[in-house]
């Protein structure tokens, strides 16, 4: 058996004997970004699973990102909460980063959620804006390179809607319903760790991008190959500035604050459209 195939099949058994004994099959997979991990809070009868006791499982060392999988019922529905993500940047390679979306398939999900804190590109966003992730323009070594993974997709899977338009037509309309006012645009993923320059940030917008940070679309990605449908937002915790603006610093911590402000927000909206699966 290929090793790859090896260490998600031994994750899922180890995960699958502790949801069983609790009579849980997730059918909703969620991943809460920096800060955003406040709506594992609302889930009901939480069963809490560190991701260092997963067999073969990496660890999550950025800030914001406690390591652990959160399972139970959110919105009348059994959902599994990634409490932090791995990235690229943090020195694993692309198959660790992407193995719990890879272990969750296996576990059963039929829809992920997929959060982010980002920086604006788009001049027109505010911090604290939510954005609804549409499209996504991919830096990030693509997690599909290298044998094939049959048992999870094709080898040339589709890229022309990764994130589910229904989803997206459902978070807008219950958007405006709670007077929300959602952000739409493209995420560009890079690999970090280091944040963008001035004429980064100008690049990207050229190229089309409203949004950039250093994860996600590898989640993506396998995540659409799998034929998983995606719902992606993000959460703009700091914005594009001037390269004539000689004061400007990007500071870590307060990205953090500011996405956990916005996550009763996103948390609300998640919980409405999960409730409507």
């Amino acid at each position: 058996m290929d090793p790859r195939l090896e260490k998600i099949h031994k994750a899922a058994a180890f995960i699958k004997e502790i949801l069983d004994n609790k009579g849980f099959a997730p059918t909703v997979g969620i991943v809460l970004g920096s800060g955003l991990g406040r709506l594992s809070d609302d889930i009901v009868d939480p069963v809490t699973i560190p991701y260092k006791s997963i067999p073969g499982f990496p660890v999550s060392t950025a800030i914001g990102h406690k390591g652990n999988f959160i399972v139970g019922t959110l919105s009348g529905k059994t959902v599994m909460a990634m409490q932090g993500r791995l990235h690229y940047y943090e020195g694993y390679d692309m198959d660790m980063v992407v193995l719990p979306i890879r272990v969750m398939k296996v576990l059963g999900i039929k829809y992920l959620f997929v959060s982010n804190a980002a920086g604006g590109v788009n001049m027109s966003f505010q911090t604290g804006d939510l954005m609804i992730i549409t499209d996504h323009i991919n830096q990030i070594p693509n997690p599909l390179i290298g044998p094939n993974l049959d048992e999870f997709g094709p080898r040339f899977p589709d890229m022309t809607r990764p994130y589910e338009p229904r989803l997206i037509a459902m978070a807008e309309e219950i958007g405006n319903d709670m007077g929300m006012n959602l952000r739409k645009g493209v995420y560009f993923a890079c690999t970090g760790p280091t944040y963008e320059t001035p004429h980064e940030y100008k690049y990207m917008r050229i190229v089309g991008a409203d949004a950039v940070g250093m994860s996600t679309t590898p989640e993506v990605i396998v995540a659409r190959h799998a034929d998983i449908p995606v719902f992606g937002m993000s959460v703009i915790t700091d914005v594009a500035h001037d390269p004539e603006d000689t004061d400007y610093v990007t500071d870590e911590e307060e990205i953090v604050r500011q996405a956990d402000a916005a996550a009763a927000k996103m948390t609300t909206l998640f919980k409405a459209i999960i409730a409507r699966l």
